[in-house]
């Protein structure tokens, strides 16, 4: 393993700073006000939100944020005229060229290679082998304790630990892995520490990589590794790509939109309620929390020609900033948009994306959220700690708890 020297610090802190944690509690009322005025909005919200924008201060042309559901879902279905290589020139620095940042039929091709990491067969042999397991192990912690954090106790480490388990890593290694996953996406607030995190994680997966070409195992580099279509492989800079945009994608989101869940559902005690005695809610349970409050509010696109979108006219150039979380809560679509619900009639949200950039790991999340969620509910007599003051979801770009304070027992 490569020697981790970097000063000591808390990246986690860094990283809820950067994305608003804390600093922006609550976005949907701006959102609201700004959807009922127009579809789609032109120029930067960062005012209005009173944060600092580093990438709006670089923009060049106007940037336009699309609010309503329709929009969103137009802008995302065509990935033609909304281009995604935009992200090349941003987070692309420390991921690689991913596919993120892919467009047809690039993408296509990649996709369908690293699909096959991803069968139902791989999910039910991680989610018995390594996400169960891995739960278990956090809950057992706390079990007898009868409080918890379940954030710091639970929800933000098992994300991360279930992502390095499927990848095959040490467990030693584990520490630093996580770290450096945290530095990586950091580089909006740090760009010399996320550099320096994506180099070291460069180093690091290529002589894991190099290993499990010569001599495979049942883990996601080796499949990678070993996947084939057409005659098309995988390189080992496409690989790391990957796994490098698999730390916060599958990890990052998954703990916050856990986090979200269970904050919907202790808020709700019927609805807590209901779901512990009744697990058959669980999946309409997850996409409620996930429409509610989703861990990731907007994804980057570039409009490559003149287009018209809900009668507003994006120009060729221009930035934008694709609001799902807005989305998820158009009026037009949803009663009562802005309340939990779990027993909503289920619809099609914007939380993962849509069109050909639908979360590819979007199944793996939903699996590794039902795990977690139901060894919580299996805590007897589970609440909120009613010694607790204004436990709540805070940030812009991300959106998570901070803390999430329970008793039980």
């Amino acid at each position: 393993m490569t020697t981790d020297s970097t000063p000591e610090s808390d990246p986690f802190a860094e990283f809820d700073a950067a994305a608003g944690i804390g600093a922006v509690r609550d976005p949907y009322p701006v959102w609201a006000e700004l959807r009922a005025q127009t579809p789609v909005h032109a120029g930067s919200l960062a005012e209005r939100f009173g944060v600092a924008s580093v990438e709006d201060a670089l923009l060049t042309q106007t940037p336009y944020t699309p609010l309503t559901y329709a929009a969103v879902q137009q802008i995302l279905r065509d990935g033609e005229t909304f281009s995604s290589a935009g992200y090349a020139n941003t987070i692309g620095l420390v991921f690689g060229h991913s596919i993120l940042e892919m467009d047809e039929p690039e993408h296509h091709a990649y996709r369908a290679l690293i699909q096959q990491a991803f069968t139902r067969k791989a999910m039910e042999t991680w989610e018995a082998e390594i996400v169960r397991p891995v739960v278990e192990r956090h809950v057992a912690e706390f079990r007898d304790r009868g409080s918890a954090d379940l954030v710091r106790e639970l929800l933000f480490p098992f994300p991360v630990t279930v992502i390095a388990e499927m990848i095959g890593l040490p467990t030693e290694d584990l520490p630093a892995f996580h770290k450096k996953a945290v530095e990586l996406i950091s580089i909006a607030s740090n760009i010399e520490t996320g550099l320096n995190a994506s180099a070291w994680l460069y180093d690091y997966f290529q002589g894991i990589i190099t290993e499990r070409r010569a001599a495979p195992r049942h883990d996601l580099i080796s499949v990678l590794a070993q996947a084939e279509l057409d005659g098309q492989r995988l390189t080992d800079d496409e690989i790391i790509a990957f796994l490098r945009l698999l730390l916060p994608a599958g990890a990052e989101t998954t703990y916050r939109s856990s986090s979200n869940l269970m904050i919907g559902l202790l808020s709700n005690p019927d609805q807590l309620a209901a779901l512990r005695d009744d697990r058959s809610l669980m999946p309409q349970a997850i996409e409620e929390g996930i429409r509610w409050d989703p861990p990731l509010t907007s994804i980057g696109r570039t409009c490559t020609r003149d287009t018209v979108v809900e009668g507003v006219l994006i120009p060729a150039g221009s930035p934008v900033h694709v609001c799902m979380a807005a989305a998820n809560r158009d009026p037009a679509r949803w009663d009562r948009p802005d309340e939990f619900d779990l027993h909503r009639d289920p619809k099609q949200h914007m939380a993962f994306a849509f069109g050909p950039h639908m979360c590819l790991g979007m199944h793996l999340a939903r699996m590794e959220t039902a795990v977690a969620v139901n060894a919580v509910l299996d805590l007897p007599g589970l609440a909120l700690d009613p010694t607790a003051e204004d436990v709540h979801v805070s940030g812009l770009a991300f959106r998570a708890p901070a803390a999430l304070p329970v008793v039980f027992g």
